[in-house]
């Protein structure tokens, strides 16, 4: 998975202040509890994203059942 496909997306890191917790997905930013992501903010409408991290690429599948898949 060296390439994103065309189905991909970039996902930010969620950074925080002291006093509220922010999280940013793209160019959408949400309130929420301190590191937690809805999926549909990750997805975005997709059903398959890859995520950096640690210097390997991961990706991060909506099934058709609802479930979601991370795989190396």
């Amino acid at each position: 998975m060296s390439a994103l496909s065309p189905h991909s997306a970039t996902l930010s890191l969620p950074t925080r202040t002291a006093d509220h917790p922010v999280v940013a997905v793209g160019s959408h930013v949400t309130s929420t509890s301190p590191g937690c992501l809805s999926s549909s903010e990750i997805l975005r409408g997709q059903k398959t994203v890859e995520i950096s991290h640690n210097g390997s690429t991961y990706r991060l599948q909506a099934t058709r059942m609802g479930k979601l898949i991370l795989t190396k």
